[in-house]
């Protein structure tokens, strides 16, 4: 990430926790703004402000921050943790014109998308809305002597598969020719279905995808549903509000799998601002079916970008069947700390210590398994993407979805141990990069999943939905 990009934000003074309530509901203020964002620089960041290029530029960068108030310092913000110096080759999904050495590092999937056509070969999906859902047949080759947890993403076109990720065939298909795809692609009738989070182009989230299906070794058949992002960090909202739009259209995806007679479990694993897309689906389903059918028998939520307020009321609204869950938090994810500052203060479920009540009691009551990645590596500034980052995470993944098995501790080896919650029994039998005890659960009915700072409790009864419950989150 551009150093002389964090320096726009600048400030004029070194602001503490309690100077700035680092998460404060009102943001409005000037000065709030500035020392938020210096907060958010220096602390959230990891960057220090003393550096020659922020002492240049941090009177500068203050008196922007002043213009702008604290809905601009909010962007500026967002554009400095999520921006970067430079980005990667677009373009990258002509097909090679000769097949891969060889078929076993292919990954086939099959990609259902709310994204407007280009008629690019080269991109196939923009990132504007469509109302039409729109499905398509493609194979990714993965290079050999690569590291797990990585995408070797081209860096010239055409691709060398021998050390690139390379696309073999992209073929549009309707209705009809997604489900001869599918039985041809039937792994015992496990289904994974991925939705990408904020920020990603269309080959983003069809590379990140092959690469999580590649390295878990999991027999599941790929559906992958990717939504309009445009992949623009100025574009926030808009990426937020594609997460609505495309609502519907996950629904019908998931409802097309659920009525397919070969499929007998479905997995939903989303990131990000994708976790608020899938329980938005998610709920839309209990809501007109009085539950989420028992086909769809997994939820993984990594990184969960979703409003604990929010999450509650969309738990409670699943219905009497609710599926297995799975989060993956990092109390050091520095997106997620941006998202809570944009947010009112409210915190993120993806950041959240399961090992503190009264999320420990209300997760572990639940039967929620919570997997604390706070200790764990990965090569993420952000410390946003270490569910797909880290080959043992990914493996552990790959072993819970072929063996129909809980996704615990004991599957997972890293290096310190960590504890898992599930239907109340604690565990610290496996091992991995963290020390808290993880201890998803429960959201239990009228009871929120934590109290506010301010002592404020929202109320989350049915039909009784407060501000916070019905905005929506990223």
């Amino acid at each position: 990430m551009c150093q002389r990009v964090l320096c726009i934000i600048g400030r004029e003074r070194r602001p503490s926790i309690a100077s700035t309530g680092f998460l404060p509901y009102k943001t409005g203020s000037r000065r709030l703004a500035s020392d938020a964002a210096g907060y958010v620089v220096e602390h959230v960041m990891g960057f220090s402000a003393t550096s020659s290029c922020c002492r240049r530029d941090r009177q500068a960068g203050l008196r922007q921050c002043l213009r702008a108030g604290g809905a601009r310092a909010a962007a500026l913000i967002l554009l400095a943790l999520l921006g970067g110096c430079g980005g990667r080759l677009e373009g990258v999904l002509v097909p090679l014109t000769a097949p891969p050495a060889s078929s076993e590092s292919v990954v086939s999937m099959l990609v259902a998308t709310s994204r407007q056509p280009t008629g690019d070969p080269a991109t196939l999906f923009s990132g504007e809305r469509s109302t039409e859902l729109s499905l398509t047949d493609i194979a990714v080759s993965i290079p050999p002597n690569r590291q797990p947890g990585t995408v070797q993403w081209p860096r010239r076109l055409p691709p060398d598969p021998a050390t690139d990720f390379a696309v073999v065939h992209a073929t549009p298909v309707d209705m009809a020719g997604a489900r001869a795809w599918f039985h041809d692609h039937n792994r015992g009738g496990r289904v994974l279905v991925f939705v990408h989070g904020f920020n990603n182009r269309y080959e983003d989230s069809v590379f990140r995808f092959s690469q999580i299906v590649h390295d878990s070794g999991a027999a599941v058949t790929p559906i992958l549903f990717t939504w309009p992002s445009r992949a623009r960090v100025v574009d926030y909202n808009y990426d937020k509000e594609s997460t609505n739009f495309s609502r519907t259209a996950l629904e019908q995806t998931l409802e097309a799998l659920v009525e397919e007679r070969g499929v007998t479990e479905i997995t939903v694993m989303a990131h990000s601002m994708g976790t608020w897309l899938a329980m938005e689906s998610l709920r839309q389903m209990g809501i007109r079916r009085g539950g989420v059918p028992a086909k769809i028998k997994d939820v993984m939520l990594a990184s969960p970008d979703l409003d604990v307020d929010v999450f509650t009321r969309q738990w409670n609204e699943l219905g009497d069947h609710k599926p297995h869950f799975t989060i993956f938090v990092s109390r050091d994810d520095r997106a997620l700390a941006l998202s809570r500052l944009i947010s009112g203060g409210v915190q993120r479920v993806g950041a959240i210590n399961p090992a503190e009540e009264p999320y420990r009691s209300r997760l572990e009551e639940a039967g929620i398994v919570a997997i604390d990645l706070t200790k764990v590596k990965s090569g993420d500034r952000l410390h946003h993407g270490k569910f797909a980052e880290s080959p043992q995470i990914v493996q552990a993944i790959g072993s819970r979805l072929m063996n129909g098995q809980t996704l615990t501790d004991e599957r997972i080896g890293l290096g310190d141990r960590i504890g898992t919650a599930v239907g109340g029994t604690i565990g610290t039998v496996g091992v991995i990069a963290g020390t808290a005890v993880s201890a998803p659960v429960k959201v239990i009915e009228g009871q929120p999943l934590y109290e506010r700072p301010d002592g404020a409790r929202p109320a989350v009864q049915r039909g009784v939905p407060n501000e916070a419950e019905s905005g929506q989150d990223h």
